[in-house]
């Protein structure tokens, strides 16, 4: 019996010592234990988002994808694939699983080899969230510690929540929800049982398992995944069967981007990284909600995109991207299909051209394979545009056969136009779009080029830019503040007194080079006669002019100290012009731009809130309104349905009832120069005087009475040599710019010709703002406004109409074709007689009874 007793103090003597070495363990790396604490609070790195206003995903940044969920978010299935897989007796351990420590020592004992794991999912979450991947005894140690500290803290299903949302996944993808994206494109609730058995299988080896770039083994591993969620009775042997017959249908997916706006997104981006720092920007899970609404932006796209083509196409086929095989050398074969797809698959689409090659050239049409392994023909109505390019102001003559076009072998760019497909090419010519709310500034649209793929400056903030005849709107503004009136007559007469101050005999002419005399300002403004802005210039001022550009947003450095500036000469951005045209449509007011509503972060709570400008008047204070009146108030209103305002919305009748935080913009011209401004803006779209009599004239806009709209105000601008091409107009609610040029300052946008189906060519001309940019913002427009009414202004208190004759801009009896009512300041309207003075009948009209805006 003593050696019983022997071996009994023996293994007493063994079991004091193990645990005097665990004490001894535990106190060595207790300074090194971090508070698991923390797990509490923890905040989980997920990547900033950008969405638009209504909620559409617009990009995501960062490199770890996360999606976090809460447990009971998580269908049970793929929880259990997890426990199966990675420690079955998870719900029956305290954070280290004895059983698993002894069955890993005897397979190592056996085999020599560490076969079998023996780290529950509590060492994991340990070692994900606090120590480093080190095979060492000390990290082994310090894991075993940490992991019993967080079971006396956290329940098993906060302990299993953590885990699957921490762990990595492969493809940048950390926690199930972000796999489940990434891998199938669903959310974790629309897996199916073989795919949750594929990412449950994934944490062993992301990389070496992946289901993309590793489909065999992926497949291995999800079988032994399915099996053992048999073996512990989670699924029954015919859910086994089936899944493991299930095929691979794993394949990358990027973020599920709801609108594509990479301009928009970008500046978000840099102002997260401006005031947070890129760690913490990319990985704090911010939400930015931008004003961009999904709608107008699409529209904008499209519309820029569509008319730049135009303007490409009108210019000439620049020829194919690249010869695949030369059908003129004797030994060149053509390529097979399949050779075809593989070269076309390697060129990436622009926007919404498609690489193809040219298969067969018939007389009139074209048959191509595109980049997916599908057959198209071009017909001859798109492709008979393609005459060839000389130069920017020069094409060749109008093509009558597909071969004077195209050959087999060439490689080419396709696009999709309807229902049909057409030749097309990457357009080189540049352009820019940005619209507004004019009475908060909030960027609506914005599109800063034509493939941010291809160019990442983005033309609307960044592109500096002369301003052409964009400009003469604020010129006219500061004649008026000096007492010119619509009807004022300025001389349309070639300017024999040059301006010096540029060192230069500085002579503005007229484009066409054609004069007219006398002709009254709304005329001046509305057929953008340049000597008639000049003169202008010159009655304001050129100082007062100039601090008036500057309270308009130009910066005073771009303005010159001479009079080209009423032609257009400062260079400005297109937000600097949009924001400049909102005063106009608000009634004077100078709102800031803003393209953030709101940031929230992972859990929604608000971060910053937006705090825009309100084109108003900031409201006065109002009088203490006793209890018993605001009692009488209330039951007029319950009794007899009357909605009585109260004090603050009488005051405040004329801004936005908005309760976000907003302050006021400030008022920089008056509401009746706003007024007879956007009055004369009009008259650029719709014209005036009588064709019937032979005294009709257009404005430089007169394509946009395409809309069939009279609220509609705007105005062309173009600089010398067409360099650069502008259209702004807007109505009450929507203000937007549109710009074309090229990058390069020194490249002309040139001329064309059009040449019809005989070939015969006819003077088209050279590009100009109406031509040019014009197109573009009245398809944003048409497609903006589709099915909104009409929202035609009241002239503000202090506007009149009077009756004046058309051609000396005096007053007049008369009511035919020779007369017009004209709006003025009350006090500035003429007081002289182009006709009988004693007749006064039909002079004065009262406002209130205005049907239309602009007459």
């Amino acid at each position: 019996m003593k050696w019983l007793k022997r071996l009994g103090i023996l293994f007493i003597s063994l079991c004091l010592l193990g645990v005097a070495g665990i004490g001894g363990a535990y106190l060595y790396v207790l300074p090194d234990l971090p508070d698991v604490a923390t797990l509490k609070t923890v905040q989980l790195q997920t990547p900033l988002r950008i969405y638009s206003s209504d909620g559409k995903l617009i990009s995501q940044f960062g490199e770890k994808r996360r999606i976090p969920l809460n447990i009971e978010d998580i269908p049970k299935p793929l929880l259990e694939a997890f426990i199966a897989t990675e420690d079955a007796r998870f719900y029956d351990h305290g954070g280290i699983d004895p059983i698993g420590v002894v069955r890993s020592a005897l397979v190592w004992a056996s085999t020599g080899q560490k076969k079998q794991g023996a780290s529950t999912i509590t060492m994991q979450v340990a070692r994900n969230f606090f120590l480093t991947r080190d095979k060492t005894i000390i990290r082994k140690v310090k894991e075993i510690f940490i992991s019993y500290h967080i079971e006396q803290l956290l329940t098993k299903d906060e302990i299993l929540e953590l885990y699957v949302n921490r762990i990595y996944l492969g493809q940048r993808a950390y926690g199930v929800g972000a796999a489940a994206q990434v891998y199938y494109g669903k959310s974790v609730n629309e897996l199916t049982l073989p795919e949750m058995a594929v990412i449950a299988g994934l944490p062993k080896a992301p990389s070496t398992l992946n289901p993309i770039t590793s489909a065999t083994r992926a497949i291995a591993r999800r079988n032994i995944v399915l099996l053992r969620m048999e073996d512990v009775g989670y699924i029954s042997k015919q859910q086994y069967q089936q899944a493991i017959q299930a095929p691979n249908t794993a394949s990358y997916h990027g973020a599920e981007i709801d609108l594509y706006a990479p301009y928009i997104s970008e500046m978000a981006r840099d102002y997260m990284i401006n005031k947070y720092g890129e760690e913490q920007a990319y990985t704090g899970g911010y939400n930015v909600y931008t004003t961009i609404s999904s709608k107008l932006q699409l529209d904008a796209q499209s519309s820029l995109r569509d008319n730049v083509y135009a303007y490409d196409m009108r210019h000439g086929y620049r020829g194919p991207q690249a010869t695949l095989w030369d059908t003129t050398t004797e030994d060149a074969s053509p390529w097979g299909n399949e050779q075809i797809v593989k070269q076309l698959r390697k060129v990436k689409p622009i926007q919404d051209l498609i690489p193809a090659a040219v298969l067969n050239v018939n007389e009139q049409t074209v048959e191509v394979l595109s980049r997916s392994n599908e057959m198209h023909t071009l017909s001859w109505d798109n492709i008979k545009w393609a005459r060839a390019y000389i130069s920017d102001t020069k094409q060749g003559p109008a093509p009558k056969l597909a071969s004077d076009i195209l050959s087999a072998g060439q490689q080419v760019w396709i696009r999709k136009v309807g229902e049909q497909w057409q030749l097309a090419q990457v357009p080189q010519v540049s352009s820019a779009i940005v619209t507004l709310n004019p009475h908060d500034g909030a960027v609506k649209a914005l599109v800063g080029g034509y493939s941010f793929s291809q160019s990442q400056y983005n033309r609307v903030t960044q592109a500096q830019r002369q301003l052409g005849s964009n400009i003469k709107p604020f010129i006219y503004t500061a004649a008026l503040e000096k007492g010119y009136t619509l009807a004022t007559l300025i001389n349309n007469a070639p300017i024999n007194e040059p301006d010096t101050r540029q060192g230069i005999a500085w002579r503005p002419k007229n484009s066409p080079d054609v004069y007219g005399g006398p002709t009254r300002l709304r005329v001046g403004l509305a057929k953008s006669i340049n000597v008639m802005a000049v003169r202008a210039l010159r009655m304001a001022g050129l100082t007062a002019t100039r601090n008036r550009l500057i309270d308009f947003g130009f910066s005073p450095d771009e303005l010159p100290k001479n009079e080209s500036i009423a032609l257009g000469s400062p260079s400005v951005t297109p937000m600097q012009v949009v924001t400049a045209f909102s005063t106009f449509a608000n009634g004077g007011y100078l709102v800031k731009p803003y393209f953030i509503n709101k940031i929230t972060d992972s859990n929604e709570q608000m971060v910053e809130q937006a705090t825009p400008l309100l084109a108003c008047d900031k409201p006065k204070s109002q009088p203490e309104v006793d209890d018993k009146w605001a009692e009488t108030l209330a039951a007029l209103s319950e009794e007899q349905g009357i909605d009585v305002p109260s004090h603050e919305e009488k005051d405040n009748h004329s801004c936005s009832n908005t309760l976000e935080p907003h302050g006021y913009a400030t008022p920089i011209i008056s509401k009746q120069i706003a007024f007879l401004i956007r009055s004369a803006l009009n008259s650029t779209i719709t014209g005036g005087g009588n064709w019937g009599k032979g005294t009709g004239w257009n404005g430089t806009a007169w394509r946009a009475q395409s809309l069939k709209r009279k609220d509609l105000a705007g105005k062309t601008g173009t600089t010398n040599e067409s360099r650069d091409t502008w259209f702004s107009g807007f109505n009450s609610d929507l203000v937007s710019t549109v710009w074309v040029g090229f990058d390069d300052h020194s490249r002309e946008l040139g001329r064309t010709s059009y040449n019809n189906n005989e070939g015969r060519g006819q003077l088209f001309g050279a590009e100009s703002g109406a031509k040019t940019a014009g197109p573009a913002w009245n398809e944003f427009m048409k497609q903006a406004l589709k099915g909104v009414p009409e929202n035609n202004i009241t002239p503000p208190a202090g506007i009149i109409s009077v009756r004046i004759d058309r051609e000396t801009g005096k007053l007049t009896k008369k009511t035919d074709y020779t007369s017009r009512f004209e709006y003025f300041i009350k006090g500035t309207e003429p007081t002289e007689y182009a006709a009988d003075k004693n007749d006064e009948s039909n002079i004065f009209i009262d406002n209130s009874k205005e049907s239309d805006l602009f007459q």
